[in-house]
């Protein structure tokens, strides 16, 4: 078993995967805040917790979380007897978010073909935006499609 990671440790690897999802398009913030919960023991941390350990303050807290739920990462919860919101990562996170971002794939073929019929079949943005579609149909297929075999091997 490895030996656990100190203070320091979790917090650049925590930098380290928030400059990756930052990098691909993740709002820095949110990233942080996604990296932090990803190591966090429970699952749960709540505002305070989370502003503390990631030295930054409660509203960029605040924006990032209010972010986290919109796009299902992390849930809100009132634990019994407790005043404070407590946030949960979801169990299935990654599947959710990229179910999400296949429904917006579904979302640009239907764009793109809409713009390949008001420009016609045979104008090259046409032709562009109708080979868009197909490849956004294409991905959106095999998305679909791994991720019920992911959920098919790894039941909740």
């Amino acid at each position: 078993m490895a030996p656990e990671p100190t203070p320091e440790e979790v917090s650049q690897f925590v930098e380290r995967f928030a400059g990756i999802l930052a990098n691909s398009g993740v709002p820095t913030m949110s990233a942080r805040v996604m990296g932090r919960m990803l190591v966090s023991p429970t699952g749960t941390m709540t505002a305070a917790e989370l502003a503390e350990s990631l030295k930054i303050s409660q509203p960029a807290v605040s924006g990032a979380v209010r972010q986290l739920i919109q796009v299902s990462f992390i849930t809100r919860e009132r634990q019994p007897g407790s005043r404070k919101d407590h946030y949960r990562i979801r169990e299935d996170v990654f599947a959710a978010i990229l179910e999400r971002r296949n429904l917006a794939l579904s979302e640009w073929e239907s764009s793109s073909r809409s713009g390949a019929d008001l420009f016609g079949p045979d104008s090259p943005v046409g032709r562009r935006l109708s080979e868009a579609a197909d490849f956004f149909a294409f991905i959106h297929a095999d998305m679909d499609q791994m991720i019920k075999n992911w959920r098919a091997e790894h039941p909740r």
